[in-house]
């Protein structure tokens, strides 16, 4: 069994001093132009203090009309480099890895945000319309600038966020990409524009700078055998340090019954992964379920969740093997404590269960 607190070094970048990182979790606390608040900052520097190995900002948008919602980091604009720089600086200070997620959100981009919401076919349910093909290309260049501005505040690499049916996933999905050029059609066109974000990263970024993608296997009119294919593909070609899956729940069973009978997550866990490091994320709240999710193949587990209500996860596992997750709901104080701003634990409040009710009625 991997220990959980085992360092894990990739093929680029610093290691990780053990097998936990955050995961990149909306808080709605960045100012309205995107730059960092100190709401945002005191948040995402409390989980690497906490003994999280790699801290991960919430999805950062690459275009301004990529926003997915209020409150959402940009990364767009050089206007976000001090705040990006201070806070590269001290999760990095507290012994962590530092990442940021690059993000657009397409055709699930508010309106009341954006305008004109983009997407990779005109959507009639969205009113989102169709890129040109050389709005595409801009799209991959706004990734590509993103991940240089983020090497330039001194982050140690960046994750390509490809999951939750945002833009790349978009992109990915037959059923939503009804393209004619050479972005739609076929799964390696459909995947054309991942694959361009990863080499213009791989060219303009510094030979050790790390690159991560976040993939969802399911849901938004993606198809499991799809991702399962490309994820393999990926991992060949060597231009990711880590492949991130987000499974919803480590646990489940795949949605598509051809796949039914073992975890969602052993359809990608046995795969080749030659040399690449392979996450997965989804309802891991104990120290027993670290330890199962490692144990069935995982080099490291991403805690969402778990974190927002235990910024120091990685320390209470570590002084506690039986540790479990903290019974909910929390109150907004316990929230507070744990690193949250108001607009953070007003958001959680919209989740059933998670805040006690009776304090945010009070809110």
């Amino acid at each position: 069994m991997t220990d959980p607190f085992t360092p894990l070094t990739f093929k680029r970048g610093p290691a990780m001093k053990n097998r936990f990182m955050l995961a990149p979790l909306t808080n709605l606390q960045s100012h309205p132009d995107g730059r960092l608040s100190d709401d945002e900052f005191r948040w995402l520097t409390k989980p690497a203090e906490g003994g999280f190995g790699l801290t991960m900002t919430c999805a950062a948008h690459v275009q301004a009309v990529g926003q997915g919602f209020p409150g959402q980091l940009g990364v767009f604009s050089d206007d976000h480099l001090e705040g990006l720089t201070r806070l590269a600086a001290a999760i990095k200070a507290a012994g962590s890895v530092a990442a940021l997620q690059m993000h657009h959100a397409g055709n699930r981009s508010p309106k009341d945000l954006v305008g004109q919401p983009v997407c990779p076919s005109d959507d009639a349910e969205t009113g989102a319309r169709a890129l040109t093909t050389g709005e595409v290309e801009a799209l991959v260049e706004s990734f590509v600038a993103a991940a240089v501005r983020a090497q330039t505040a001194g982050f140690d690499g960046v994750e390509i966020h490809g999951a939750h049916g945002y833009i790349l996933a978009q992109f990915l999905s037959a059923e939503v990409n009804r393209r004619e050029d050479r972005y739609g059609g076929s799964l390696e066109n459909r995947a054309r524009v991942i694959r361009e974000i990863i080499a213009g990263v791989r060219a303009r970024c510094r030979p050790d700078f790390q690159l991560g993608l976040r993939l969802s296997p399911e849901r938004f009119g993606l198809k499991l055998a799809e991702i399962r294919d490309l994820a393999g593909q990926l991992m060949a070609e060597g231009g990711i340090d880590y492949l991130d899956m987000s499974l919803w729940d480590v646990g489940k069973e795949p949605v598509e019954e051809d796949f039914k009978g073992r975890t969602l997550m052993s359809w990608f866990t046995e795969l080749d992964r030659h040399g690449v490091r392979l996450g997965v994320a989804g309802k891991i709240t104990s120290a027993a379920k670290v330890a199962e999710t490692l144990s069935a193949g995982a080099d490291y587990v991403l805690i969402g969740r778990a974190a927002i209500v235990n910024h120091d996860f990685p320390r209470r596992v570590a002084a506690d093997p039986a540790f479990g997750p903290t019974p909910l709901p929390v109150t907004r104080e316990h929230l507070a404590a744990e690193g949250l701003g108001p607009a953070f634990i007003t958001y959680m409040s919209t989740w059933p269960g998670f805040v006690a009710v009776e304090e945010a009625a009070t809110a």
